[in-house]
């Protein structure tokens, strides 16, 4: 007898998505705005500080790619439930760490997790909403869920680590991402390509390889660049993701189809990515250090500072879908890109003697640039890739998002110049604003090479999308 089919459930596959997507952002943004306390409770010194966020760069976009052809391969189902299931470890063992050197392992660990979650989040998405309005708005929801972990992160971080101490911050993420685990189980549906790939061990290993000795680099560079430790994670990472690159050409059945990059929505979506990470994600997450530093604000603060850029990134995410009928993805890409770098530029002049309000204008700008950009990049990366890999063109989108985060935080740090505590507010000050001017230069460069790629690219022939068989869970 034949098994039962399984219903969609499109609404409880968008709920469940979205809910474990905002936690693991959650999770990686917690500890930004009390981020000095934190290293010093956890027994870290200035160093341990900057790979508190790097770890997390490290595990996500080691693995995005390769937990993407994972989930279109064997189940994007089965991925995604085991990413629930070891981001609660990563938070409990972050929890009960002994010692710095525990509590970075269970944030590279939660970087591998994010991965387990993020890529195959816009597979099931996708296979769940047919195309069409319906899917549009569900993509603009799931981006929407991302700037709301950006909102909560911070602030729960804070409050909850000023009320309860550190490990408490951790104990709470464990017990919600357990809850989720328990909804995936119950409520999202299996779905896989027909005809499962062979395994590609050798794009597995270099990718991984690579992506994390060039993270690493970017982040020991923080202490001086010219270091041999950092030239050699530099080299030795570009050395293997150059190899990445060959395997992928030669292997027969890739990792990730390089005959994709002939494709200007592919190239679109990986740039708009790689752009959004470097100019505004990078620059975001290094924000509160120096508003902590120049406004001399709490961490709460802070966090509730930074809820206006993000509070209304999740605003203008769930809105953006009634763009979708006037612009492609590709023009609200540039669109959302421009408006962020208007927004990064408005905050140059910060000095000692200015109050958050004087911030306000330009993170609100942002904010709306960041959800247009959030919805129009998950999108495209559907869109762009055959619809039965859908799990690894989120995989390579979001690997391009997090490189990019990575190169972001070191040029900031690179450009804002002195930032070690004791550094007067007024240094930090000229510093920031060197920042500003770089990160919304980045924002224009990447609006015109979307720009580019979008009015050069042909008009597209539509083909119809191959019919799955029913999956069942």
């Amino acid at each position: 007898m034949p098994p039962a089919t399984s219903p969609l459930r499109p609404g409880a596959t968008l709920a469940v998505t979205s809910a474990a997507t905002a936690l693991v952002t959650v999770a990686y943004t917690a500890p930004t705005a009390a981020l000095a306390a934190t290293a010093e409770a956890a027994h870290l010194g200035a160093t341990g500080r900057t790979w508190i966020l790097t770890g997390t760069l490290v595990g996500i976009s080691a693995l995005l790619l390769t937990a993407g052809s994972a989930a279109d391969d064997h189940g994007r189902k089965r991925v995604f439930t085991l990413g629930t299931l070891l981001v609660a470890a990563s938070q409990a063992l972050g929890a009960l760490a002994p010692g710095g050197a525990v509590y970075l392992a269970s944030r590279v660990l939660l970087g591998a997790a994010s991965a387990a979650i993020l890529a195959p989040a816009l597979g099931l998405i996708s296979h769940a909403h047919p195309p069409g309005p319906a899917r549009v708005r569900a993509l603009g929801v799931w981006g929407a869920a991302i700037g709301l972990g950006i909102a909560v992160g911070p602030v729960y971080g804070a409050l909850v680590q000023q009320w309860a101490g550190w490990r408490a911050v951790g104990a709470g993420l464990a017990l919600a991402s357990a809850a989720v685990t328990a909804c995936a189980t119950a409520l999202l549906t299996e779905s896989r390509a027909d005809r499962p790939r062979a395994l590609d061990p050798y794009g597995v290993l270099t990718l991984a390889a690579g992506t994390s000795a060039l993270i690493a680099g970017l982040a020991e560079g923080r202490d001086g660049w010219a270091r041999p430790v950092v030239a050699a994670l530099l080299a030795g990472g570009v050395l293997l993701l150059a190899a990445f690159a060959v395997v992928e050409a030669k292997v027969r059945e890739p990792m990730l189809d390089l005959a994709l990059f002939r494709d200007r929505g592919f190239l679109a979506a990986t740039g708009g990515a790689l752009f959004n990470g470097i100019a505004l994600v990078g620059f975001m997450s290094y924000l509160p250090t120096l508003l902590q530093g120049v406004l001399g604000l709490s961490g709460p603060a802070v966090g509730g500072v930074l809820a206006l850029w993000s509070g209304l990134s999740v605003v203008s995410a769930l809105q953006a879908r009634r763009l979708a009928g006037r612009l492609s993805a590709a023009v609200q890409l540039a669109l959302g890109l421009l408006l962020c770098g208007l927004g990064e530029a408005a905050l140059y002049g910060l000095h000692p003697d200015s109050t958050w309000l004087r911030l306000a204008p330009g993170l609100m700008v942002a904010g709306v640039g960041s959800g247009v950009l959030n919805a129009a990049l998950a999108r495209l990366a559907v869109s762009s890739v055959p619809p039965h890999r859908a799990a690894m063109g989120s995989g390579a989108n979001n690997t391009a998002r997090y490189i990019g985060s990575a190169l972001g935080v070191a040029l900031t740090i690179a450009v804002a110049g002195a930032t070690r505590p004791g550094t007067a507010p007024a240094t930090l000050a000229a510093g920031a604003d060197r920042a500003v001017l770089v990160a919304a230069a980045a924002c224009l460069l990447g609006t015109l090479v979307t720009l580019a790629l979008t009015l050069r690219a042909p008009a597209p022939t539509p083909a119809p999308e191959p019919v799955q068989a029913p999956a069942t869970r």
